[in-house]
């Protein structure tokens, strides 16, 4: 065949994988889907909006917010991780479905880790120790030697069985080697009632949930969780500031994709994500809320998830919190 044909005949059969190649459209070129696994209007699912409007910008392309709350988180979570790893589904994921639900439920429907692949973090939220009005203490250490004092008559309260707040007390019971009574409620809003009123002495609840009582001088904080002061509230010191070494926690949230999703999208969204949380105006409506920005890479993200299945699920085990429903 003279090589004229030869060269004819090749462009013809090359033409379709060309022109479906250059038919391609970039990444996003559609709204990107983003599952929430809690009812709309709450804390996670104000989060979750504040921050992806914000990478939505950077991306071109806007979020839609599909809540399937339930189980925690698990039923939206395990929605996620069935859907094509395209890019065009995220999960808002959090120190719950990501951290605690895989040692609480006895089936939670998905892997955290196998099935998820990880975008970045957005946010650190730490838990602030508060005590009820009129118990005698100034300081952690005052609240221990009291609770040591009186061994199983201080009570904690806490947002429900293997709940943050719930937990938060157990490491604290573990790592303080305190005898002391858990008090769970139907949430924390009327954990935080029973403790104005004096009927539980303190809790660990999430900064965003014990802020506004802190504003108003209603109870008295004693330190925040994580290991570093919090931008949020910088006159506390921490647990291990306070005595308790080794006492870290907070919750967190954070973007998943389903794995199998192709590494240049993760990389696309991560580097938006970490764009949209350098914006002054986003960092100041998080603080204004008691969240830290919190920018991470994709591995980050992937080994504090790690890490964190480790702490959470050592604390439900310590705990004996176990619900039984699954997926």
């Amino acid at each position: 065949m003279p090589t004229t044909r030869r060269c004819a005949l090749g462009a013809l059969l090359l033409a379709p994988f060309s022109h479906a190649s250059a038919q391609t459209p970039p990444y996003p070129s559609k709204p990107i889907r983003l599952v929430v696994p809690f009812p709309p209007g709450g804390g996670g699912d104000t989060m979750a909006r504040l921050v992806t409007t914000s990478i939505g910008r950077e991306l071109g392309e806007p979020f839609v917010v599909d809540n399937i709350a339930g189980a925690g988180g698990n039923i939206g979570a395990a929605n996620a991780a069935r859907a094509t790893p395209d890019g065009y589904t995220l999960l808002y994921g959090t120190n719950g479905t990501h951290g605690i639900n895989q040692t609480l439920y006895r089936k939670i429907g998905f892997d955290p880790r196998k099935d998820f692949e990880p975008i970045g973090r957005l946010t650190r939220i730490a838990a602030i120790l508060v005590v009820r009005p009129g118990l005698e203490v100034s300081n952690v250490q005052d609240l221990l030697r009291l609770a040591r004092a009186h061994p199983g008559k201080l009570s904690f309260g806490s947002a429900g069985n293997g709940t943050t707040s719930h937990l938060a007390g157990e490491m604290l019971k573990a790592q303080a080697n305190i005898d002391v009574l858990h008090v769970p409620y139907r949430g924390g809003a009327l954990a935080m009632t029973d403790l104005l009123g004096g009927r539980i002495d303190f809790m660990i609840d999430v900064a965003p949930n014990v802020a506004p009582q802190l504003s108003g001088g209603r109870v008295r904080a004693l330190a925040v969780s994580t290991a570093q002061r919090s931008a949020a509230f910088p006159d506390l010191p921490t647990m291990a500031q306070s005595g308790v070494a080794g006492f870290e926690i907070s919750a967190w949230d954070a973007l998943f994709v389903p794995a199998g999703t192709p590494r240049p999208i993760v990389e696309t969204l991560n580097a938006a994500l970490r764009r949209a949380l350098a914006h002054p105006e986003l960092r100041k409506a998080l603080l204004d809320r008691a969240a830290e920005p919190w920018d991470s890479s994709a591995e980050e993200l992937g080994q504090f998830v790690a890490s964190e299945l480790v702490r959470w699920g050592d604390a439900v085990k310590r705990s004996g919190a176990v619900i039984e429903g699954g997926l």
